[in-house]
């Protein structure tokens, strides 16, 4: 028998105010309309956080719903990693505001930016924490705060994102080690710094010309995003001895239907069978894979038995694919 991290709870948390395309359009003067959105990105609505509302906040509220989810109490989570680019402050880390706002006050916590991306890559770590027993329960969240950090005079950019949370608790069981038993079977990441440029915030804390506003090449990520993304679930279907045939369900990152229906058609998938979210929640960053497991794990389309690859492509580049079998 070897070490397996299970995914036993899945929660999310989307903010009170629901703007639509039309709404958000005649709030900030946007030459644009609803029908040129939809078109473009697939998006409909995405949730706004109320003023004063953090991500850590909203990450807390999305891991009590996995610890209950999990039927874990807060006492027991040996870590919390948090996936964010929208921090509450450069530090003391978003993970440890989250730690104290749920009274998870043993082991540790920590955040790490791999913008879109990032939520894959915090599972890849929890992954090999309970592999390795350092962890037997690790809180993974995706937690984002667009909002702040877009310039709303860009149409390009500010019609896209969204805010929320997603959060899954991930813990250590035991299995017989193939890709028949339940639990992450493997996680894969990868970034090219040559394309930081591309889909980038502004400056930063240490930036000699302080925190800006989020910037895109949407031309250029978009001819990034299908190839790679094609590429990393075949890495991952690879290297378990698995095809396009074994695969139950795609939670992809949600960030435009155009790319999502791309993905789907890649993997021989019906619409059906894809978890689409990115009509009703925008792009939510690293937060939209778990707010999307979230959903499905809540309405029963995610069961016990079915095999699930999440994907995502974000700013670095940094892109990565993960597979677990629920």
């Amino acid at each position: 028998m070897v070490l397996r991290a299970m995914i036993a709870g899945c929660g999310g948390y989307l903010p009170e105010r629901r703007l639509s395309n039309d709404e958000l359009a005649a709030l900030h003067g946007l030459d644009t309309s609803d029908t040129w959105i939809r078109e473009r990105t697939g998006i409909r609505y995405r949730h706004m956080a109320a003023p004063g509302e953090t991500a850590s906040d909203m990450g807390a509220a999305a891991a009590r719903e996995a610890l209950a989810m999990a039927g874990v109490g807060a006492a027991e989570v040996d870590a919390i990693l948090v996936a964010t680019s929208t921090p509450d402050s450069a530090f003391p880390a978003t993970a440890v505001r989250i730690q104290a706002k749920i009274g998870a006050n043993g082991g540790f916590a920590f955040d790490l930016a791999a913008a879109c991306t990032g939520f894959v890559y915090a599972l890849g770590i929890a992954d090999s924490l309970i592999r390795t027993g350092q962890a037997r329960n690790v809180l993974v969240i995706g937690t984002e705060v667009y909002s702040r950090i877009l310039d709303w005079t860009d149409r390009g950019t500010c019609v896209l994102f969204g805010d929320g949370a997603g959060a899954v608790l991930v813990r250590a069981g035991e299995a017989a080690g193939t890709t028949a038993d339940r639990g992450i079977l493997s996680c894969h990441m990868h970034s090219d710094g040559r394309f930081g440029d591309i889909l980038q915030i502004e400056g930063g804390a240490g930036s000699t010309g302080g925190a800006g506003l989020l910037r895109m090449a949407g031309k250029e990520v978009f001819r990034h995003a299908v190839t790679k993304l094609a590429a990393v679930v075949d890495e991952a279907l690879t290297a378990n001895g698995l095809g396009h045939e074994d695969v139950r369900w795609l939670v992809p990152h949600q960030a435009n239907l155009r790319i999502i229906e791309a993905m789907g058609r890649k993997l021989h998938l019906p619409t059906e069978r894809v978890v689409v979210t990115v009509d009703r929640h925008a792009n939510t960053s690293a937060a939209s894979i778990p707010l999307a497991l979230a959903e499905a794990r809540r309405d029963g389309r995610i069961g016990a038995g079915d095999l699930v690859v999440m994907e995502a492509i974000g700013g670095g580049l940094t892109w990565g694919a993960a597979l677990a079998r629920f």
